[in-house]
């Protein structure tokens, strides 16, 4: 059985692969990296204990991700009608531990209420329920979400879309700090800290454009995201295989 296509690139890898099969498999399409820096000091406070803040010369970034998730399913299952593709949009910051730098969500909203409840269950991630549109129309990508049960109707909306040729972030760049992370936290039962291990190629980047019509995301954190973010990065797909979490010793 040939591998799964995320797993047919690993030299660039900043620590081995994990020695346990992976047990979830998706591709993230269309997806816009909206970047702003930001203090170290106005994000520290959002990690729980024993995360500390990552930083590229001397700065943090907050990410806003929209993007539209298709073959989410477990290993060895067929994809899901209705279940295994849909809309999702992320929130999220940089940080490490260990010498593992990796993402940690302060949200996640997804249209499809089944994996809401499945990554809150399994992964102890923050995920919201959301009404989300993901309308691809030639180059650009129209983009809206509002999230269901709010009592402010919290939401994003943008179009965007490339700008450039494809092209490798270059190791000790940004571009590779922000985009080349394999692993993501969470805190367990107890509030214990875990870590998910994650593998996909290295990232396709395009430059991007985007006009941003709404973006509420990181008010409920005390964040300020304004104006137009000063970082935009396209990438048509990518595929993904995901470890389950494990205690961060």
């Amino acid at each position: 059985m040939s591998p799964h296509p995320a797993l047919q690139h690993t030299e660039h890898r900043p620590w081995p692969l994990p020695g346990s099969p992976w047990r979830w498999r998706q591709s993230w399409c269309e997806l816009l990296f909206a970047h702003w820096p930001v203090p170290v000091e106005a994000v520290r406070a959002l990690l729980p204990d024993g995360l500390e803040v990552d930083s590229y010369q001397g700065r943090t970034y907050v990410g806003v991700v929209p993007f539209r998730m298709e073959g989410v399913t477990h290993r060895g299952l067929p994809d899901l009608p209705g279940a295994s593709a849909f809309p999702e949009l992320n929130l999220r910051l940089y940080v490490t531990r260990q010498d593992r730098p990796g993402v940690w969500f302060l949200s996640l909203d997804a249209a499809n209420l089944l994996a809401v409840i499945a990554a809150r269950t399994l992964f102890h991630l923050p995920y919201f329920h959301a009404r989300m549109e993901h309308v691809v129309d030639g180059d650009e990508v129209r983009y809206r979400s509002v999230r269901r049960r709010d009592p402010a109707g919290l939401g994003f909306s943008a179009r965007y879309r490339p700008i450039g040729p494809v092209t490798a972030a270059a190791p000790g760049s940004l571009e590779h700090w922000l985009t080349e992370r394999y692993c993501l936290y969470a805190t367990g039962a107890g509030g214990r800290l875990t870590r998910a291990e994650v593998h996909h190629p290295p990232w396709p980047l395009q430059q991007a454009e985007a006009h941003i019509e709404r973006n509420e995301l990181a008010e409920p954190h005390g964040l300020e995201l304004p104006g137009p973010p000063p970082l935009l990065h396209y990438a048509q797909r990518m595929d993904v295989v995901v470890w389950p979490l494990r205690p961060v010793g």
